[in-house]
């Protein structure tokens, strides 16, 4: 499938950074920077952004980071679980191999973006926006997406078990490939999602139907 996403636009040459990131300060601006092998210990501020940076093998820990803006960014085996990331803007940004266990991006807005190969069981995206957004390979168990917008959003050999999606039409948002056993979701919602034959039974109950075997 060609999926339209923009990659994140990033120079050959960055700067390797670690001493700023002892004492983040609201509004804080990084670019063209390589952040690897670090812990973010404790840290809470607003409005920080980072742009044309990557982040490898770094972790999050204790932190409140609320209105975030990454634009141009890969965390590539990062461990951002539980951290709060609300209201934030997520553009060209790709989570490669990361773990966002219950990471809360609620009432974000996420445009070209990429979840690859992460783990992201209870993560939080409600009332957010969502444009030409991929979830590949991810385990996303319990995660939230009640109340959100989908635009162009895909997601493709995921593990969607008890994921929430009250609220968020998936209107041509193609399932087929996920695995689950239920959703939490309104029937109005799920017109004109695609599933396959195998997941249909799924949805029987929203119905008020009974399978008689």
């Amino acid at each position: 499938m060609n999926i339209p996403i923009e990659a994140p636009k990033i120079p050959q040459h960055l700067e390797t950074l670690y001493e700023p990131l002892y004492t983040l300060q609201s509004k804080d601006e990084f670019s063209h920077a390589r952040i690897e092998h670090f812990t973010i210990d404790r840290q809470e501020a607003q409005r920080v952004s980072f742009e044309k940076t990557i982040f490898e093998h770094v972790d999050m820990i204790e932190s409140h980071l609320a209105e975030i803006e990454l634009t141009d960014v890969i965390f590539d085996q990062c461990d951002l679980s539980n951290i709060p990331f609300p209201r934030s803007f997520v553009h060209r940004t790709e989570f490669r191999n990361c773990k966002l266990i219950g990471t809360d991006f609620a009432q974000s807005r996420l445009q070209n973006v990429r979840f690859t190969h992460c783990v992201a069981d209870y993560s939080v995206f409600r009332f957010s926006q969502f444009k030409r957004v991929l979830f590949e390979n991810c385990s996303l168990l319990g995660a939230d997406y009640c109340s959100s917008v989908f635009n162009s959003v895909f997601f493709e050999q995921c593990q969607l078990d008890t994921a929430m999606l009250s609220g968020t039409s998936l209107d041509t948002v193609d399932l087929s490939t996920c695995d689950f056993t239920s959703l939490q979701i309104e029937i109005e919602d799920l017109r004109g999602c695609i599933i396959s034959p195998y997941q249909a039974s799924s949805f029987v109950g929203l119905m008020g139907l009974v399978i008689k075997s």
